[in-house]
């Protein structure tokens, strides 16, 4: 902040002067990537009366900003992670955000989406069997594509307690698109994004893993548009992008690697369906912009700043990034508070704001400086500082 005190560790502070431009991003911009950010929901605190088990959301602020990132050439990954589904956000909330998001973007041209589908209504436990598991995918699936959507299918907590070996992630995946009626984005999640999906695909072992991946996409080609892989590690998305199937595209979740994969090694890349999209989209759709344009240096420089901020945000432990999308929405004028769905914002620190808070300055992501200085000023006051 401009002469004021920010946190630092160890209980102490520091003065901090902003030193970035905001960014100007480019309206009309066409991308030579796909592009897919990955959407936050806007908490509606005056109406959460028992915020962890009854959230309540701000619809009306929630579709805003799915506008906003239409309007700089994104595509919405809706009702997915960063929107916290598994973590206060249910499927009774995310069916209804999958209801407006499809009927808002027919309103909007060029406006695109693709929606998760998971197995999250299952209470914990709940699934005893496969098939178990199975119905619970086609419900989300059948509600998705009912209504003209694309479905996302997401990594499953429950077949991760149910799945025995490789061959039962096989065959639900066979079951699922082969039923599916349009082609699918599939996604794998690591984790460091949700400890209860470890050793997804049957095998602590990556490579083990990969091969259970690349066997259930050669054998639904037809119906795999792509596959997000989010394991914060550039060689195994390479190793995974190096074997798909001709017109199956890889997606990078990789939120600390995506400028290089997004731009590729010459022969190939990754587009993109990423969580951070949300909180540098303006500095994201300049930097795709020049990518477009040919011009790789301009595109490096914008993106490079972004990277510390990125992987500030998304930090160990990693399943509380969304903190950091939301505090970035609310420094930024996309909403009125700093509150989220099950009062997730307490999952991070008042340093680890003040650290957000000035990458975000220095990557030029703060949009109206003023306003940023005054909510991070009274935020510090909350925290004692």
């Amino acid at each position: 902040m401009d002469g004021h005190h920010l946190a630092r560790g160890g209980g102490r502070s520091t003065r901090y002067r902003l030193v970035g431009q905001p960014a100007q991003p480019v309206i009309g911009a066409r991308f030579s990537r796909i592009a897919y950010a990955a959407a936050h929901v806007v908490a509606d605190p005056l109406a959460m009366t028992d915020p962890w088990s009854h959230p309540a959301v701000d619809w009306e602020r929630t579709m805003a900003f799915r506008r906003h990132l239409w309007r700089l050439g994104f595509r919405i990954a809706e009702a997915m992670d960063t929107s916290q589904r598994g973590m206060g956000f249910d499927w009774t909330n995310a069916r209804e955000l999958i209801r407006r998001s499809i009927a808002e973007a027919r309103t909007i041209e060029g406006a695109d989406l693709a929606s998760g589908a998971g197995t999250d209504h299952l209470a914990a436990g709940a699934a005893r069997t496969l098939d178990d598991v199975i119905a619970a995918y086609q419900e989300q699936f059948g509600f998705i594509e009912g209504l003209g959507g694309k479905a996302i299918m997401m990594a499953s907590r429950a077949l991760a307690a149910v799945a025995k070996g490789p061959d039962d992630y096989i065959s639900v995946y066979d079951r699922i698109l082969s039923q599916a009626s349009g082609k699918v984005i599939l996604h794998w999640l690591g984790d460091m994004f949700d400890p209860a999906l470890k050793a997804y695909w049957g095998s602590p072992d990556f490579d083990t893993a990969l091969d259970t991946v690349i066997a259930v996409i050669e054998s639904h080609a037809g119906k795999v548009e792509g596959i997000k892989i989010s394991l914060l590690d550039a060689g195994k998305e390479g190793a995974l992008r190096n074997r798909l199937p001709e017109g199956v595209v890889m997606f990078t979740g990789d939120d600390f690697n995506y400028p290089e994969l997004i731009a590729g090694d010459g022969e190939r890349h990754s587009h993109a369906l990423l969580g951070i999209f949300d909180a540098i989209a303006p500095v994201a759709n300049a930097a795709l912009a020049k990518l477009a344009d040919g011009d790789r240096a301009g595109y490096d420089a914008l993106m490079a700043a972004t990277v510390p901020l990125s992987r500030k945000i998304f930090e160990a432990p990693t399943e509380y990034y969304k903190a950091g999308i939301v505090f970035m929405a609310w420094l930024n004028g996309h909403q009125d508070h700093f509150s989220m769905v099950g009062g997730m914002q307490s999952a991070r620190g008042i340093c680890h704001y003040a650290d957000v808070f000035r990458l975000a300055d220095q990557a030029g992501l703060l949009a109206d400086p003023e306003l940023a200085v005054a909510r991070m000023k009274s935020l510090c006051a909350v925290a004692g500082v």
